[in-house]
């Protein structure tokens, strides 16, 4: 197998809480990156000082301040992040993560390892949470936003969290597209798989952390939904989703006749709540499978709203590091 350099490239913006593990885990890789590039966009949290401190500790990790990755300067703050931190990549090999992620000591190698021996351009690892770790709502709202709830799960996830590919490849795709808020990941996958197939990486996920409660879920699949709308893609996925807000309001006015409707319905959205990890998911609490059908109940809703809100506006709306 080849011994071509890997480099490790992340974007942040005010990430104090997660910076730490972030970049402790990478640089614990039994695979170890050439370098870790972390391009912060002006963190005002201490980020910044975290990592211009930690440079000393980690040889390998280059720490850049590019304030034109935020918000205020660009509209596609995180993909031009992402651009930029690729861009002062010197490895052959480039993988993107994300903070509020922690990696295994071996996620790099099993990442990469297609395209270390020549069989991939292009590989996609995915991302997971440990139930056991994650809050209710992290667990209840996984599967809503391609995250498993096992490591052993298969996945054809295209998150950032967990990409690598061919620094050329990035290059002859004009690299991530700046234009757009969220997204950019999915985008950029789209503009790959027309020209490469991607390698689908085992036991190669990100253990993601997103400490949701019910609001912060809410509202992440609010803004995802919203930038679906904005950038005009899956209109199957609110095809459906209007469909179940329209069946969910048809049996309760077909309530005063009969119940078999509903019943159908229910079924139907318990199957929706729990498909895509049952054998993840079954074990779980009382408390955590009834917020799981609780949240999946309310997915076409706020899928249907916020898409046709993001179609019809072309705004997005920033996130919390973003918000200042």
């Amino acid at each position: 197998m080849s011994m071509a350099r890997v480099s490790v490239a992340a974007t942040v913006l005010n990430e104090a809480e997660d910076i730490a593990g972030l970049v402790e885990s990478l640089m614990g890789q039994t695979l170890a990156p050439a370098e870790v590039v972390v391009v912060d966009g002006g963190s005002t949290d201490g980020t910044w000082e975290w990592l211009a401190g930690a440079q000393a500790r980690y040889p390998g990790l280059v720490a850049i301040r590019d304030e034109s990755c935020s918000l205020k300067q660009s509209p596609g703050p995180i993909a031009r992040g992402r651009n930029v931190g690729i861009a002062a990549a010197t490895s052959e090999i480039v993988v993107c993560v994300d903070a509020g992620c922690v990696y295994a000591p071996e996620w790099l190698g099993r990442l990469t390892e297609a395209i270390r021996s020549g069989a991939a351009e292009y590989a996609v690892g995915g991302s997971y949470i440990d139930p056991a770790e994650g809050t209710v709502w992290d667990v209840a709202s996984a599967p809503f936003f391609g995250i498993k709830l096992s490591e052993d799960e298969p996945t054809k996830s295209c998150t950032a969290r967990s990409m690598a590919f061919r620094k050329e490849l990035w290059v002859r795709v004009g690299g991530f597209p700046e234009t757009v808020f969220l997204g950019e990941d999915t985008m950029f996958d789209a503009k790959v798989r027309k020209v490469v197939a991607p390698a689908f990486a085992q036991r190669a996920k990100a253990l993601y952390r997103p400490r949701h409660g019910f609001g912060s879920a809410v509202r992440q699949l609010a803004s995802y939904s919203i930038t679906d709308g904005v950038l005009g893609v899956r209109p199957a996925r609110l095809a459906r989703n209007v469909a179940r807000c329209v069946a969910e309001v048809a049996v309760l006015a077909l309530l005063r006749w009969t119940v078999v409707p509903l019943l159908v319905v229910l079924g139907l959205e318990i199957y929706f709540a729990y498909r895509l990890d049952w054998r993840s998911i079954r074990r779980a609490s009382a408390k955590v499978l009834a917020a799981r059908l609780a949240f999946s109940l309310l997915v076409p809703w706020v899928v249907s709203w916020y898409q046709v809100v993001g179609a019809v506006t072309k705004a997005n709306q920033p996130n919390r590091q973003n918000a200042g």
